[in-house]
């Protein structure tokens, strides 16, 4: 999008490509190994802060690299992989889950990508994304063919030893290859038949786009099956249109290196002083960014952050 406010770095979308408890003894083949259960975090008290990172340009593990200055907490709960994409066969004239070479680089390597945030405490979530092709949350023709792109996006999470899913739709320009414009059953279709394939992992919304506006049909409402949603715009303050508790909520977002520091500390400073539980954060890159983090974590956990390269 060209919204000032919201300048999400558009590589993954243009590429043909606490919360519930955690599931790890799941086998896995394409060369990721079974993830230990890991270590106790550093206890910490407050929000749940979120990061989503870009892997065509960057690290997962630089969300394991921030810790709390004072008590040793991380200062990143959740890292999430940007992006997966669904994709469309014009073939087969179905929607599929497609994964670009860095997203695929960092899967096939889970050992060394994922598995050491997560022996931190630290939640690895896969984002997937629309990918140009027409094919989006929204526009599944069947409930058949919602709950079999479900099964699709929960078998990568077993595969991988992953903790969960977050849905953005954008970039999916329904209609291209012929593509239904959206529905109103699609979304509930799809995160009924996910939320039943995964009843312990998490489940996000980065809370735009048509999918996000389509959270009730037939008298079922999806809401309460998220473990969490946030505020896709950064820089800028506004709580999502959904019926979740303040404690599974973000209404703050901000762009790492990009938000200005001042209205980073304000917007945790909100964040806490409404009662809200999350806190997102994008873009974290590889730099020494403890100045950045440490504009929030004062505000959300009462302490500076500390890089360790």
């Amino acid at each position: 999008m060209s919204n000032p406010v919201r300048s999400r770095v558009r590589t993954a979308a243009l590429a043909l490509s606490a919360v519930a408890a955690l599931a790890l003894g799941t086998t896995t083949t394409t060369g990721a190994t079974a993830a230990p259960a890991p270590a106790p975090a550093a206890a910490k008290q407050g929000p749940t802060s979120v990061a989503y990172i870009e892997v065509n340009n960057h690290s997962m593990l630089n969300a394991g690299k921030y810790t709390l200055a004072d008590g040793g907490g991380n200062a990143f709960d959740v890292a999430v992989i940007f992006a997966a994409n669904i994709n469309y066969d014009t073939s087969s004239k179905k929607a599929y889950l497609h994964f670009n070479e860095n997203v695929q680089r960092v899967l096939d390597n889970a050992a060394t990508e994922i598995r050491p945030l997560q022996r931190k405490g630290i939640k690895v979530v896969l984002s997937v994304l629309g990918n140009h092709q027409g094919a989006g949350f929204a526009n599944f023709p069947s409930q058949q063919t919602a709950s079999a792109f479900a099964k699709e996006m929960s078998d990568a999470v077993a595969e991988y030893g992953l903790d969960g899913i977050d849905f953005d739709d954008e970039y999916a320009e329904y209609g291209n290859n012929g593509t239904a414009q959206p529905n109103d059953s699609s979304f509930v279709h799809l995160v009924t038949a996910l939320r039943a394939n995964m009843p312990d992992k998490i489940i996000s919304l980065y809370n735009i786009g048509p999918a996000a506006s389509r959270l009730s049909y037939g008298g079922v409402d999806v809401s309460s099956k998220f473990d969490y949603a946030w505020n896709p715009y950064y820089g800028t303050w506004q709580v999502p249109g959904i019926g979740l508790p303040k404690s599974r909520l973000s209404p703050a977002a901000v762009e790492i290196g990009r938000t200005s520091q001042s209205t980073v500390t304000s917007l945790a400073r909100r964040t806490v002083g409404e009662g809200y539980g999350v806190y997102l954060t994008y873009n974290l890159d590889g730099s020494d960014r403890s100045a950045d983090v440490s504009a929030f974590t004062r505000e959300l956990y009462g302490s500076d952050a500390v890089y360790t390269p």
